[in-house]
Order: C-alpha cells, then structure tokens, then sequence
C-alpha cells in the first residue's frame, strides 16, 4: 500500500507492505532518525500501536523537501496512514477503525494533514503582514 504525509513542504511518500517489520527511512532503519530530539516523533504511531501490530509490515518511507522538523512530521504521517490503509486492505475494518480510534485520539495530525501553508511577501514592508514604520519627521 502506497501512502504519504505532508507537512508544509515535506512530502514522505511511504510503502507499506507485508514483512517483518522493517521500518526504513531513504533506506537507512528508524533508529537512526536526525535529529535525536524529535526521533521520538517518528516513533509515536509505533509505541501508541504497540510494535506487536507492526511485526508483520514493512514500511519504505521516501521523504523529500521542507526542513527537517517538517520531514520528522511528515515521516510520522506517512506511517501513521500505512499502517491503517494496510489494515483496511489485508486485515480487517473492525482493527483499522480501532487503529483510527487509537491515532486520531491522541493527534488528529497523524492522519490528517495540516492546512498551513507560508504567506507571501508583499511590498511595502520586509514581510508578510509587517509594514515599514510611519514617521512624521
């Protein structure tokens, strides 16, 4: 099952498939995620699901543009609707909803991607909404 997450301008494009629970990111495992402080990120869909429901999938996660905290976002949303576009292939609707219940219960934005977007620039000012300062003399 190919899925993907977005987040800005990051898109993962993951493909999930049955395994033995492999989870590989541009081809280097999950443990190796940079940075360390949000490795934890990537690894909330698996420890909310327990790694007993990942044991049969493996997981291939591409990820491209955005920085790397959007990366980090858009990796956990690809797992996120793998996993359950996997469930409600091969398994069974009763555990994809309960996986939905599980994910959606704890951050809506691991299945549903976030809206925003950066504003642009206008002129008259150095930013988007921020103006040059009137003076009167």
């Amino acid at each position: 099952v190919q899925t993907f997450g977005r987040k800005k301008t990051a898109v993962a494009v993951s493909y999930c498939k049955k395994g033995r629970g492999l989870i590989k990111i541009n081809g280097c495992p999950i443990e190796l995620v940079e940075p360390e402080v949000l490795r934890y990120k990537v690894f909330e869909p698996i420890l909310l699901l327990g790694r007993d429901r990942f044991a049969n999938v493996d997981i291939r996660i591409r990820v491209k543009g955005g920085g790397y905290t959007a990366q980090i976002y858009a990796i956990r949303q690809a797992i996120a609707k793998s996993v359950v576009a996997y469930y409600q292939k091969f398994v069974d609707e009763a555990a994809k909803r309960e996986i939905r219940d599980i994910l959606v219960s704890y951050d809506r934005s691991l299945l549903v991607a976030d809206p925003r977007r950066c504003e642009s620039k206008k002129f008259g000012g150095p930013g988007a909404r921020a103006r040059r300062q009137k003076s009167y003399r």
